[in-house]
């Protein structure tokens, strides 16, 4: 099993450099309403030129690849926001990609990504969760970027807590969603190197919060991922090689309801005209709840690459089966 360490703060100080003028430093907007439990700001990732935070640990991949390694091009993993990036990227640099995607992925990412000159393959959720899961690249031609394994995508994530730490130097808490890790361990490493005292948490969904299950074991266990219209987010189980990365950042993890996010998602169209996925809105629903205390709360916002359709019906005060 790979053995992943925490992401020195030289890399991530180092990405932030190799990143200048690729990606977005994104602003931090605090959150306005009556009778909230904290100061709630927004770091808006949605705003990235992918529409998520997914283009920073992909840029800093491929900038630091060899070029004879993407010589026969990049292949990837993704359920649709990191295929994305890592195709807008290859596309500058002139580099064919493919993405390895779920069946279940929604076309408002799998359309970008194929508009971008992504290739995509379909495989079964279970297949794909597999290759994710796995430390050894599937049979495809190209470079594989891992999308959580590797820390060259971790410390282009983790370059967001620089920024946070610049414009919010007095932060008490980092709320991030968890997906497969490489967010949540990339940001926690440069917090817990430059500022310690900073909790940090994930929000999960009662649908699929396999963190939530993995701290109640003491250890990664299996859970029944449940439909939900936001389908990025949550996993059958915390994959193993990230859980002691995890486990030694986490403060804890905050579940919320379906309907939760979805008023999340509708507050922040409605009242703060932004538009998010349902892993953007799930930090701030998260934040909303109080349990990540009192004082100044970073919602990481990372991506609004919603479906429109899902989006309208979430509007509307309808929770659509799935997005």
């Amino acid at each position: 099993m790979v053995r992943l360490d925490p992401i020195a703060i030289e890399e991530v100080t180092a990405a932030r450099e190799r990143l200048s003028g690729a990606v977005l430093r994104t602003p931090l907007v605090r959150l306005s309403g009556e009778n909230l439990p904290a100061e709630i700001y927004l770091k808006l990732e949605n705003l990235q030129p992918v529409g998520s935070f997914k283009v920073r640990g992909a840029a800093n991949v491929l900038k630091k690849a060899a070029k004879d390694q993407l010589s026969r091009g990049i292949t990837t993993a993704s359920s649709g926001n990191l295929g994305l990036a890592v195709a807008w990227y290859a596309r500058q640099i002139g580099i064919p990609c493919t993405a390895i995607v779920p069946e279940t992925s929604a076309d408002a990412k799998l359309i970008p990504l194929q508009e971008a000159g992504g290739k995509v393959i379909k495989v079964p959720y279970g297949e794909w969760f597999e290759i994710v899961s796995s430390d050894q690249s599937p049979e495809s031609e190209g470079y594989f970027v891992h999308p959580v394994f590797n820390p060259d995508m971790m410390s282009g994530h983790g370059t967001m807590a620089l920024e946070i730490l610049e414009d919010l130097p007095d932060v008490d808490a980092v709320i991030m969603p968890y997906g497969g890790g490489g967010l949540f361990c990339g940001v926690s490493s440069a917090m817990r190197a430059l500022k310690p005292d900073t909790k940090l948490f994930v929000s999960e969904v009662e649908t699929a919060a396999p963190v939530a299950a993995a701290l109640a074991a003491g250890e990664p266990k299996e859970i029944i991922k449940r439909p939900a219209p936001f389908h990025c987010v949550g996993a059958p189980r915390v994959l193993a090689p990230m859980w002691p990365l995890v486990s030694r950042f986490l403060d804890g993890s905050i579940v919320v309801t379906i309907e939760e996010v979805a008023e999340a998602l509708r507050r922040l169209a409605g009242k703060h005209h932004i538009i998010v996925e349902g892993s953007g809105a799930l930090p701030v629903a998260a934040a909303e709840t109080g349990r990540a205390g009192p004082g100044k709360v970073v919602c990481v916002v990372t991506g609004g690459n919603i479906d429109l359709e899902t989006f309208v019906k979430i509007l509307g005060r309808e929770i659509p089966q799935k997005e």
